[in-house]
């Protein structure tokens, strides 16, 4: 197969500045373009699939106690969990949410909309690692885990570098955050690979070897206890070929398979030593600039063991021997060993993920040519026949094309939740391709990657409280647990003396922070967190 598609400049994150680069921009605008699709297009067909929903002036809609739009404490009063929340609208321009009891917690908005799942539905959360168009302003950027219906469960706010690809994986035989943490120079990261436990706290990092750093774009843990991460080298190559200098700066993907209990280094590919300058769709650099002609993105283990790796600006698949380094086949590119079905042809592509030995799935950016949209693909691989065809394909109703960024999982029952990248959408679809699912962060706020994860966690930290006079008498008790999936219900403590506390009330979770009216002048109060079962997960301090 000849790819003929006209290339398109690949940005993953800010300068070396800090700054979004003119790429950003017009990824921004494009968004722009595309929610004013989305409301011509989008609204009426989830209207009719989400009845009893509210439109919220976007793509989205809002679910009851939105974080960062408190209710009225003199409206607040005691309930019971209902399995049919009603919808309320809040103003588009909402960007940030604020908690009276994390003043220091300032994460973006999250709009959800509800169409064929409901907030009961499994996995229950969704974690992303936001990150802003503009530094140092609100919302902040960091790590973040939502529920279905978009309320906030844990925000870690990131104080220097940008976080990316926030994720659950197994880690000594039980469930793990992995993220990475950095800087992001040249559209790559320079930085480190972290797990984290339970309580949300790092319990290993990870590094590159051979004098590298571990790079933004990937970090997959394996059964074997080690890790497949990313990494970039800076050195000169023959660039004659594109107008410029026989010794012209190169930016070199490797993939480093890293053992987590030594930091050993067991495997190491280098793009440049198996895949040429000619087989990129890259433009020439500007003066000044270095190349990054293959933009090395995803790496992941395959069934036999060797490695799927993703090579962007090559809009190319390489399966690679995990022994030798060699290249078993391309998929996709100049030099394609597949014959590839025009509906299953991909540009641009981010995500690729191995499921068994005959297929493969990927979010193919597309980029901006005309009629075309970006969408999330399954392939049929004939590793035999040396065939690809299009097995399933997801689209967003809005039509818009993610330039860069995002990803695609497979779920269990066939469907997918792609997180649309640059565009700062995440959509779940059935099996049959029916979105079920859809949420947006605010316009110049999107995370690389988004998924659909069980989580339980045990913050190391404990809840907090916050009590104000409420006009209507008493007062408006403000409870929250930054990272606790299990809290049920919130039974509110009252007393004159620290010493001779009682029960005043109780209400539901509602919310990462929830309001609770109480008959009691206090003036000390304090919350008890409880599961489901009414077993006592933790207490506040009395304040």
């Amino acid at each position: 197969m000849t790819a003929t598609r006209p290339p398109l400049e690949d940005e993953d994150g800010p300068d070396t500045a800090g700054r979004f680069t003119p790429e950003d921009e017009v990824e921004l605008e494009l968004r722009r373009r595309a929610r004013k699709v989305s409301r011509r297009q989008f609204l009426p067909r989830a209207a009719a699939a989400a009845a009893g929903l509210v439109a919220a002036g976007a793509v989205g809609y809002e679910l009851p106690h939105r974080s960062g739009s408190r209710r009225s404490a003199a409206t607040a009063k005691p309930e019971t969990p209902s399995s049919t929340p009603t919808a309320t609208a809040t103003p588009a321009t909402s960007r940030v949410q604020a908690f009276l009891t994390r003043p220091d917690l300032r994460p973006p908005v999250v709009r959800v909309t509800q169409m064929g799942a409901t907030p009961e539905s499994t996995p229950r959360f969704i974690v992303m690692s936001p990150i802003n168009a503009v530094p140092n302003s609100e919302p902040q950027q960091g790590l973040m885990m939502i529920d279905r219906q978009g309320r906030l469960v844990w925000f870690s706010p990131s104080s220097s570098g940008s976080p990316f690809n926030l994720g659950v994986q197994s880690y000594a035989g039980k469930p793990a955050l992995t993220w990475w943490q950095g800087a992001v120079i040249n559209a790559h990261g320079e930085g480190l690979g972290e797990i984290g436990d339970e309580t949300f706290r790092s319990i290993k990092t990870i590094r590159a070897g051979h004098g590298l750093t571990t790079d933004l774009h990937d970090l997959q843990l394996t059964a074997r206890g080690t890790a497949l991460i990313t990494a970039y080298e800076t050195t000169t190559a023959d660039l004659t070929s594109i107008g410029k200098s026989s010794k012209g700066q190169v930016f070199v993907g490797h993939v480093q398979e890293v053992d987590l209990n030594t930091g050993r280094v067991l495997f190491d590919w280098r793009s440049l030593d198996h895949v040429g300058i000619a087989e990129s769709f890259q433009p020439a650099p500007l003066a000044g600039q270095g190349y990054d002609y293959f933009h090395l993105n995803s790496v992941a283990e395959m069934d036999d063991g060797h490695l799927l790796i993703s090579g962007r600006n090559t809009c190319t698949l390489y399966k690679v021997d995990r022994s030798t380094g060699q290249i078993l086949w391309r998929l996709g590119g100049k030099h394609s060993d597949f014959s590839v079905s025009s509906e299953a042809v991909f540009w641009w592509q981010h995500d690729a993920r191995p499921h068994g030995l005959s297929a493969i799935s990927v979010l193919d950016n597309e980029g901006p040519h005309k009629g075309k949209q970006s969408r999330g693909l399954v392939l049929s691989v004939d590793s035999a026949a040396k065939r690809v065809d299009l097995t399933r394909a997801f689209v967003h109703p809005a039509g818009f094309i993610t330039a860069t960024l995002g990803n695609v999982d497979v779920q269990s029952d066939g469907g997918a939740f792609i997180g649309w990248g640059a565009q700062s959408y995440f959509s779940h679809y059935a099996s049959d391709g029916t979105m079920i699912l859809d949420g947006e962060l605010p316009i110049g706020v999107r995370s690389y990657r988004a998924h659909l994860v069980d989580w339980v966690g045990h913050p190391a930290d404990g809840p907090r409280v916050v009590a104000q006079e409420n006009p209507a008498g008493g007062f408006a008790v403000h409870a929250s647990w930054n990272g606790a999936t299990e809290v049920a219900r919130w039974t509110v403590l009252a007393g004159s003396e620290k010493s001779a506390m009682s029960e005043v009330g109780s209400q539901a979770w509602t919310d990462f922070e929830t309001a609770i009216a109480v008959n009691s002048n206090g003036p000390y109060f304090g919350v008890v967190a409880l599961d489901s079962n009414g077993r006592e997960l933790g207490r506040s301090p009395i304040a």
